[in-house]
């Protein structure tokens, strides 16, 4: 009994290890993606609203919502021109050939080829008696061949599998860079606009300085006022005028940062002056927190590379198993020119099977290391989640309190600005001394100053706040696996296989993820 029930056990083993060897076992572990942070029913905090999945995507170009025409013409300019991204772009289109290139290794591979040749061996060699043949010989031959390695235990398509993920995040850190690129010129025009708005609150303090220079000089050939109203007033004139030629000095780095961002030349590239207050401050968008996971796209690289070191773990077990590979050849061979007779025929068929016995832990190692680079990854993952939620909060934080924040320097620019008309008209009729005349001036241009400031930060905090809802990208926007494939193998070579052109740059190879 106990051999009859061994035999069938033996038998089990066989047929199990047959049907894996034919049906390609993956030895890669399940992937599943885990669920971090965010239970389902998390609202976050207001405005955002309770939404369901397939609820249309927010607006890609999320920077219309502040209403400035020259803003929306630069974002297009730098989302086509800007060579960072570009390069970032190469990036992609490398990371879809690295994929093809795993693909590759999934079909029979074929060549085939020619030679001919003919030699002469020296008369004066040694035993030249032990040989009928003569000084000269030619050798004409062709040829073909084909290997195939099939993939038992499914580390090449475990191979392809963890190259297209890694493509799919590339993919993402594209849209990733987009969205940067977007943002930073965003929050450079918005700082543009503020310097642009402060120049201009300067510009009017320095005509209300001159004025008060003008009535201390009258004042003191009056001989109703000193020398050190005259002066105090001239300091101010001045120090207001070195304000001016500071912010003047920051508007044309602005320009310069950010015609670099549009791919322009820094030294012709122009822009008009504007106002922050021209600038609408864009509504908070009311997305759900719970739906941020497929909103971010550098939560989805994330997540595509946890995916790919989990494919690579399945690379990694195969290797204890044994590599086969199948290979073939055939041709003619002759020392003239009668190659297709089938006397001058050659041909080999044959099977290699390689299987590892001892490697002094190499493959235990790297075994182990696969592991460990996936704990990273998720790890990783996790972390990105975290910061993604802390950047939404912050910025839904910042929203909220520059708002309060811009309406109560509105009041204080108003009460400043009360009081240095009033101490002005109480120093020209004599009620009071200069110095109080000089705080109010102070004060009110302080003020208004911090107000802009104010303003500037409002705009934009809801520029990181729209970047931190990942800016309307969705997971949708991400290739499939399949989609990464930048061609059919067995399709003509065409157009569509780029070359460089003069300039050194080139077409795109293939359509670009959107969003």
């Amino acid at each position: 009994m106990r051999r009859t029930v061994s035999c069938r056990g033996a038998a089990r083993v066989a047929a199990a290890a047959l049907l894996c060897a034919v049906s390609a076992c993956d030895l890669a572990p399940d992937y599943q993606p885990p669920h971090y942070v965010l239970p389902d029913s998390y609202t976050g905090t207001a405005p955002f609203t309770v939404a369901r999945p397939g609820e249309a995507d927010a607006h890609a170009a999320w920077w219309t919502g502040f209403g400035d025409p020259t803003l929306d013409r630069l974002e297009t300019l730098a989302t086509a021109n800007n060579p960072s991204l570009q390069a970032i772009a190469e990036q992609y289109t490398q990371a879809r050939d690295l994929a093809a290139e795993a693909r590759a290794d999934l079909f029979p591979q074929f060549s085939a080829g020619g030679t001919t040749s003919e030699s002469k061996r020296s008369a004066g060699r040694p035993f030249p008696g032990t040989s009928n043949g003569g000084n000269i010989a030619a050798l004409n031959q062709i040829q073909a061949s084909a290997s195939w390695e099939p993939d038992f235990w499914s580390r090449i398509r475990n191979q392809t599998r963890t190259q297209k993920r890694l493509a799919q995040a590339s993919a993402a850190d594209l849209a990733s860079a987009r969205l940067s690129l977007q943002s930073e010129l965003a929050q450079d025009y918005i700082a543009l606009r503020g310097v642009e708005t402060e120049m201009a609150v300067y510009r009017q303090s320095i005509q209300f300085y001159e004025n008060a220079v003008r009535i201390t000089t009258l004042r003191l050939q009056g001989l109703i006022a000193s020398g050190l109203d005259v002066a105090r007033a001239q300091s101010q004139l001045s120090a207001a005028q070195a304000l001016l030629t500071d912010a003047e000095a920051n508007r044309g780095i602005l320009v310069h940062a950010i015609a670099v961002l549009v791919g322009a030349d820094p030294i012709t590239f122009q822009l008009p002056t504007g106002s922050v207050d021209d600038l609408r401050v864009a509504a908070v968008p009311a997305q759900v927190p719970s739906a941020l996971l497929q909103r971010r796209p550098d939560i989805a690289a994330a997540e595509r590379r946890m995916a790919a070191a989990n494919s690579a773990i399945g690379i990694s077990r195969a290797a204890f198993y044994p590599d086969i590979s199948i290979s073939a050849l055939g041709g003619f061979q002759d020392t003239g020119f009668s190659l297709a007779s089938l006397p001058n025929s050659i041909w080999s068929i044959g099977a290699s099977a390689v299987l590892p016995l001892f490697e002094g832990g190499l493959r235990r190692a790297e075994l182990q290391r696969a592991w460990s680079q996936y704990a990273q990854q998720r790890d990783q993952y996790r972390a990105t989640i975290l910061q993604a939620f802390r950047e939404v909060q912050d910025g839904l934080l910042q929203s909220t309190q520059l708002a309060t924040e811009t309406r109560q320097q509105q009041n204080a620019v108003q009460a400043a600005e009360k009081a240095q008309d009033i101490t002005l008209r109480l120093y020209t009729g004599g009620l009071t001394n200069y110095l109080d005349a000089l705080v109010a001036q102070v004060t009110a241009l302080s003020a208004r100053i911090a107000l802009v400031e104010v303003q500037t930060r409002q705009l934009q905090a809801r520029v990181s706040l729209a970047a931190a809802l990942g800016g309307g990208w969705s997971a949708a926007s991400l290739p499939t696996e399949d989609a990464v494939l930048p061609f059919n193998p067995i399709a003509p070579l065409t157009g569509h296989d780029r070359e460089p052109r003069p300039d050194g740059t080139g077409e795109p190879s293939a359509p670009r993820p959107g969003g």
